[in-house]
């Protein structure tokens, strides 16, 4: 109401002073000072963030070799990506080059004196053996490494100085789609290079980037070394860690991912207090409540999501999780996410208390957890394990519903519940509802058995006596 006032009384002042122009030219005249004011407001954030953020240049060695933009979208989106691009450093002798992008940011402790600590991706400095960061203003700084987290791709390093403006974190949790949000950093080694978009989605999950992941989704244009940069809103709060593109061709193609920084804040201050980051753990296998499994149960197709597996002496099992069980609710909050939830359980504390509420026979239970803490071999609550990645497949032990369902008997075989394109199962031709039966000639009739049985084969290759529909075949698996 307030904006339509003001254009109203911006358009009589302009009749009054000038009776000669048109209503359309006044119009024209009003368009055109709205985008003088928005582009106002995206210079008036650059200025106020912008001194904050760093071009980060790393040195590694190439057996071990530091992050580089065009490795990483290979990494994820094939070969398609064009070559090292021009102003790179070329390799020389034993070494690599990268580069990338972070920024100074507010730590629950404030700064330390004489410190500062700067967040940036964990694929910018993984294995560096020499970190530069370069400020807007010229000054340069040796850079140490003081917590690198793979999982989550957060990573802090520090420099020795305490003469410098952290930047503000906003609530990532706040943020909405359609917000106008700027993205800040050094793509290609062009420093303080500034683009704009809007927030298009939150919560995605399922990227395949991260073993943890929420990222914001934006169109503003980012580019290899963005990596590490911050996306602002117009108050110039952090909101995210930009991360990295959805490309075919290597270049910025209208699709962006940022870290939460709530989630980015949280890892960034356990790293800066310990060096390391302790995840929860319950100990249950995880899959998306689908629609047909939603009528097998007899429940809201948007309720939940399916606990597959229950590992044994798992916080899970002592709380009374079985196989079947609908989780609906955490904390209070509502469930309908596999990787929301899985995120939700690490961030919470090891050794505290939580509420579990499930769907069970129809009926609502609430479960009273004491959290575990994950180690190295546990399962945080996934749809697979480091052996699943591999072969780009999960499987999951049927239930007796599921059994009826399918028309197999109890403890036959085990239900292939998701397949990665372009995997090894994929190539093999295996698909979500495959029954898998033998491995290796030999029965497998739980999750537990599959896996093992995998994991002992020999030279990373398995055959497998597979059921699809009534189609039984034999499919030799390559990985």
């Amino acid at each position: 109401a307030m904006h339509h006032r003001t254009t109203a009384l911006t358009t009589l002042f302009l009749l009054l002073l000038a009776p000669g122009l048109s209503t359309a030219q006044v119009e024209e005249s009003n368009a055109i000072e709205s985008l003088r004011e928005t582009g106002k407001a995206f210079a008036s954030v650059a200025r106020a963030v912008s001194p904050s953020v760093v071009f980060i240049s790393v040195e590694g060695s190439r057996e071990a070799p530091a992050f580089a933009p065009d490795d990483f979208l290979r990494r994820f989106f094939g070969d398609q990506f064009p070559g090292t691009p021009r102003g790179r450093a070329p390799q020389r002798d034993n070494r690599v080059f990268g580069q990338g992008s972070g920024f100074v940011f507010q730590t629950d402790s404030g700064l330390v004196s004489d410190k500062s600590y700067i967040m940036t991706n964990n694929h910018v400095v993984q294995n560096a053996d020499r970190i530069t960061v370069r400020f807007q203003d010229g000054r340069e700084f040796q850079a140490t490494v003081t917590g690198t987290d793979p999982q989550s791709d957060v990573a802090v390093i520090e420099i020795d100085t305490d003469d410098v403006t952290p930047l503000p974190l906003a609530r990532s949790s706040e943020l909405e789609v359609g917000e106008w949000v700027v993205a800040i950093g050094s793509p290609f080694g062009l420093r303080s290079t500034l683009t704009v978009g809007v927030v298009s989605a939150t919560g995605r999950t399922s990227i395949g980037i991260n073993d943890y992941e929420d990222f914001i989704q934006t169109d503003a244009a980012i580019n290899p070394g963005n990596s590490g940069g911050p996306l602002v809103n117009l108050n110039g709060q952090v909101v995210g860690m930009n991360t990295a593109i959805f490309s075919r061709s290597g270049g910025y193609m209208g699709i962006g991912f940022a870290i939460p920084i709530d989630l980015a804040k949280s890892i960034a201050n356990q790293l800066i207090d310990g060096g390391s980051v302790s995840r929860g753990f319950l100990g249950v296998s995880i899959q998306p409540l689908t629609q047909e499994l939603a009528e097998s149960f007899g429940i809201d197709r948007n309720e939940g999501i399916v606990v597959a597996q229950v590992s044994k002496s798992s916080p899970a099992e002592r709380a009374g999780v079985e196989v079947g069980d609908i989780i609906v609710g955490y904390q209070g909050k509502s469930v309908t996410d596999t990787g929301d939830f899985r995120n939700r359980v690490a961030l919470t504390p090891p050794d505290s208390r939580a509420e579990l509420t499930v769907l069970r026979d129809g009926k609502r239970r609430t479960l009273k957890v004491t959290i575990g803490a994950l180690d190295d071999a546990g399962s945080v609550a996934q749809s697979d394990g480091a052996t699943a990645r591999e072969l780009g497949m999960a499987v999951q032990t049927p239930t007796a519903q599921m059994a009826e369902q399918l028309g197999i008997e109890p403890g036959e075989g085990v239900l292939v519940t998701q397949v990665t394109p372009q995997s090894p199962a994929a190539r093999t031709g295996i698909t979500p509802g495959t029954l898998v039966l033998q491995v290796n000639r030999k029965p497998v009739n739980t999750a537990e058995a599959f896996y093992a049985a995998i994991e002992a084969s020999a030279n990373n290759r398995a055959v497998l006596l597979i059921r699809s529909g009534d189609s039984q075949q034999y499919v030799v698996l390559n990985w």
